[in-house]
């Protein structure tokens, strides 16, 4: 890691672009108790965009680990926008990486930072679809956001044109998971079904119709309602 991005360089550039008056509301929206900057997400993503310009895929890592170590609303999302890649290299820091967003899962508390750290995930997830085994287990979590990180991280696999032979076994392993979903009333969870189908039907439209044929009337109505949407 170059001198100039160690993590304390990181945070206090964070939070010299941020504004203390913004905080506050930040905070009551998200409604998790840890530290906020109220730093504007173009403002943390021109910070990031400098920060990987300046260093390597090894040396993403221990910045990212630190900044979501931090547990600065900010940091964490900054961290998240650090491991979002389609490829890595070496092979070492692609696996590096995605253990590192395995273990952020388990501490998701909201969706915002959740939807991020997905949105690296999702990449790892496209890159080696054997990994899909480890997400399997997320659905029967009593944790709501490892449950709903399960949809949420493979979101990639409904916005595929032409899937491949792979490809198409994975969505379909995801809609299984989405079958025996249905009957959670959790709201996070059918509007997390409900944002997968919907993405879907933009590019299968047949199979979403034949899921919500199968399985829509035990979904939420909002649920059934939004996954329709473009049907």
């Amino acid at each position: 890691m170059t001198d100039t991005v160690t993590p304390e360089a990181a945070l206090a550039a964070l939070r010299a672009a941020g504004d203390p008056e913004r905080a506050p509301g930040m905070a009551a929206y998200h409604k998790a108790g840890r530290v906020y900057y109220g730093t504007a997400l173009p403002e943390v993503n021109a910070l990031v965009k400098s920060w990987r310009a300046a260093l390597s895929s090894e040396e993403r890592l221990p910045l990212a680990d630190a900044l979501w170590q931090s547990d600065v609303h900010e940091a964490r999302i900054a961290a998240a926008k650090l491991l979002t890649q389609a490829r890595i290299r070496p092979p070492e820091a692609e696996q590096a990486t995605w253990q590192m967003i395995e273990t952020w899962v388990p501490q998701f508390d909201g969706w915002a930072i959740a939807d991020h750290a997905c949105s690296a995930g999702g990449r790892r997830v496209m890159a080696d679809l054997s990994r899909l085994d480890a997400i399997e287990a997320w659905i029967a979590s009593d944790h709501l956001w490892t449950k709903r990180a399960a949809f949420v991280i493979t979101l990639p696999l409904a916005h595929l044109n032409f899937p491949s032979p792979d490809q198409l076994a994975a969505r379909e392993r995801v809609l299984g998971w989405a079958a025996t979903s249905t009957m959670d009333r959790q709201r996070f969870i059918q509007k997390a079904m409900a944002w997968w189908l919907r993405d879907l039907s933009k590019h299968d439209a047949a199979r979403v119709r034949a899921f919500l044929s199968a399985h829509g009337e035990t979904m939420k109505g909002f649920a059934r309602k939004e996954a329709a949407k473009y049907l």
